[in-house]
This record gives structure tokens, C-alpha cells and sequence, in this order.
């Protein structure tokens, strides 16, 4: 019971996915769960001698539950490829699959950095994820922000992780827009309607959320950027809404 295995989802990840594997050396086993990448992702993976999948995306919570499946052992890490395991998280997690003290999975808290700078507000100072988890007593669920859905209690560990979440400010763009297609989708299959408050409101008051009552001011101008960014995702989400719900492409 103190065997895991690490799964990394992959779309055009070549920057990152090297660094990602040996970040989870610890693992017994390390699957990549690729979404048919087109730059050198796959080969350099294969360099690394780990086990490949590849399957259609069709959304996030089903990607990682299909490479879960996969799995040979009981623990499993998840490790986005943009993401690395400090030295204090890997002792962390390896104390814990020998003692989980009762625990069915183990939350982490992250250092996002953004254009080479490390963002302590933004709204990214309280962000956690569960990465460590028994695979038989915990599920994930969602279609674009995931999460786990776990049977029994969840714990913390005291360390943080990596987090470059961005290769540059295209990229962030580029999954804005990911994200916001497939909430929108999500919305459209409920029967959501748009109004002037999803367009005006919303999006506004995400700008104001992250840079005021998250204190992303204190991040500078690099807080105001984020922020503005924010409240794009808001509105892009709702105007992608808006598109379905008129039937246009």
C-alpha cells in the first residue's frame, strides 16, 4: 500500500515535461496521459522510459480518471506538467503513503510564478490542490476546474509545490480561452442564458476581486495585469456562451 504512481496530462508540453518526470522520481510508476501533442512532448517522454497513453481531450476530470484507471498502484500523484515537487513536498508525500494516519488523500499548496516573478496575492496566496490520493477512495469531478471527490478525510501538507503556469502571456491567453470553451459548453448543456450582468458585472468585479480583495496590488503591476486578465476570462467565458446559445461558430 505504500506504492505510487504519478500521472502527468500533456498537450504540447515539450518546455516542461522533462523537468515535470524527473520531479516525480520518487514515483514506482509515472504514466503521461498525452492529448496527441504536437511538438516533441511525446519524444521526449519516451526518452525518459515511462509509460504513455494517448487519449482524445474531452474534458479534464474525465482525462485524469481514464489515466487513474490505468494505474498499477494504490497511491496516486497527479502532477500538471507545469507543475514541480519541492524537495519538502516530496519527503512529505512519501511520509505519508507509509502513514496516511487515516487520511484518503493529501492537499498541497502551490507558488504560482508569473513572467519570472513569484505572485504572493492575485488571489493565488490561498492556492491548493489535492496532487496525493488513494485511487480507491477518491474520483475526480468537473469539467474544466476539477476536483476530487473523496470518501473519507483529506489532509494538508505543510510544504508547497512549483507552480509556472504560464510559458508567456500567449499561453495564458490560449487557455483563457480553453477554459472558457468548455465552461461555456458546460453552461450551454443547463440551459444558461446570458444577460448584461454576466457581460458588465461579472467580469468587472473580477478585476476588482483579485486586485483589491486579494491584494493583488501588492504584486504591482504585474497583480494589475493578472487581474485584468481575470476579468478577459469572465467575459470571454460568457460571450462564448452567448455564441452557443445563438448557434454560432
Amino acid at each position: 500500500m505504500t506504492k505510487i504512481t504519478a500521472i502527468i496530462p500533456t498537450l504540447n508540453e515539450e518546455i516542461h515535461i522533462e523537468d515535470a518526470i524527473k520531479s516525480v522520481d520518487f514515483a514506482d510508476e509515472i504514466i503521461v496521459i498525452d492529448s496527441y501533442s504536437t511538438d516533441n512532448t511525446v519524444k521526449i517522454a519516451e526518452k525518459l522510459k515511462v509509460k504513455i497513453i494517448k487519449r482524445k481531450f474531452d474534458d479534464f476530470s474525465s482525462q485524469k480518471n481514464f489515466a487513474i484507471a490505468q494505474a498499477i498502484h494504490p497511491w496516486i500523484y497527479i502532477l500538471d506538467a507545469d507543475e514541480r515537487v519541492t524537495t519538502s513536498v516530496k519527503k512529505e508525500i512519501l511520509e505519508a503513503v507509509h502513514n496516511p494516519k487515516g487520511k484518503v488523500g493529501f492537499y498541497v499548496r502551490r507558488s504560482f510564478y508569473f513572467a519570472g516573478k513569484k505572485i504572493k496575492y492575485s488571489g493565488w496566496q490561498r492556492d491548493k490542490v489535492v496532487r496525493l490520493f488513494l485511487k480507491s477512495k477518491c474520483k475526480y469531478q468537473g469539467v474544466v476546474h476539477e476536483t476530487i471527490k473523496a470518501d473519507g478525510e483529506l489532509g494538508f501538507f505543510k510544504g508547497k509545490i512549483d507552480h509556472f503556469g504560464y510559458k508567456n502571456y500567449n499561453h495564458f491567453i490560449s487557455k483563457i480561452h480553453q477554459y472558457g470553451e468548455l465552461k461555456a459548453k458546460e453552461l450551454h448543456s443547463r440551459g444558461k442564458k446570458v444577460t448584461a450582468y454576466h457581460l458588465l458585472i461579472k467580469p468587472t468585479y473580477r478585476l476588482f476581486s483579485h486586485f483589491i480583495l486579494k491584494k493583488g496590488f501588492l504584486d504591482g503591476y504585474t497583480g494589475l495585469i493578472l487581474s485584468i486578465t481575470q476579468g478577459y476570462a469572465v467575459l470571454t467565458r460568457y460571450i462564448k456562451l452567448w455564441l452557443l446559445n445563438r448557434n454560432v461558430k
